[in-house]
């Protein structure tokens, strides 16, 4: 389980022992004891965190997160980091998805920047740039890459673990977003791009795109 989920199971299994602890002498407590547990087995569900194995793919750009590719875009504009344009991935977590972020290709972490902003729906197409989000670049001498990780209305807690200088591996877990949220993948012009919109993929398992060497 991720570690950000351990107070919120442990004030589920407070409230629920607490619940059944009286009931004995307040009879409508016994509901809420079975509220409380069916509240704590969903808290455990969302803050499972599975182990995950890279595929061996050369080159390989892994997701960030589990969800649904809503969203695949060019973006002509010249990025300062990428130094060219880019290819926007966006995936959309639903409550239902594991929330770990995993690193989606081996490197170093070059800056990690916060930008407050909206809440709005996580999928919709202005909440890269409008929605608040935690913004990472990560280069490996061959190539480079930004990952944001995007709130929607439900989530608005970002956890980051990582710093500028960070040596960091192909899946590693780097974060997590609670309740709901959307990560974006900007890859250089030229990735071969291996998912297409409406395919589900899973974090630090599925190959996004594979980047050539001269890329």
């Amino acid at each position: 389980m991720a570690r950000e989920g351990i107070p919120f199971v442990g004030g589920a299994v407070f409230l629920s022992l607490a619940c059944w602890l009286a009931s004995d002498w307040i009879a409508p407590l016994t509901y809420a004891t079975a509220a409380f547990g069916v509240l704590t087995a969903f808290v455990v569900f969302f803050f499972r965190d599975p182990e995950r194995t890279p595929p061996p793919v050369p080159g390989a750009i892994l997701s960030a997160g589990d969800g649904k590719v809503v969203s695949i875009e060019r973006l002509d504009a010249d990025d300062e980091y990428l130094e060219g344009p880019g290819i926007r991935v966006s995936v959309f977590l639903s409550v239902f998805n594991v929330h770990v972020n995993r690193i989606p290709m081996a490197g170093k972490v070059d800056f990690v920047d916060w930008r407050t902003g909206r809440f709005r729906v996580a999928f919709a197409r202005e909440a890269s740039k409008e929605n608040q989000q935690s913004i990472i670049g990560i280069s490996n001498g061959s190539s480079r890459l930004i990952v944001k990780q995007i709130v929607g209305i439900v989530a608005r807690r970002i956890a980051c673990y990582l710093s500028a200088g960070d040596e960091v591996s192909l899946g590693q877990r780097f974060g997590l977003i609670r309740f709901g949220s959307r990560v974006d993948l900007i890859l250089p012009d030229g990735v071969d791009i291996r998912v297409g919109v409406g395919d589900r993929v899973r974090g630090g398992e599925t190959v996004i795109g594979v980047c050539s060497p001269h890329v």
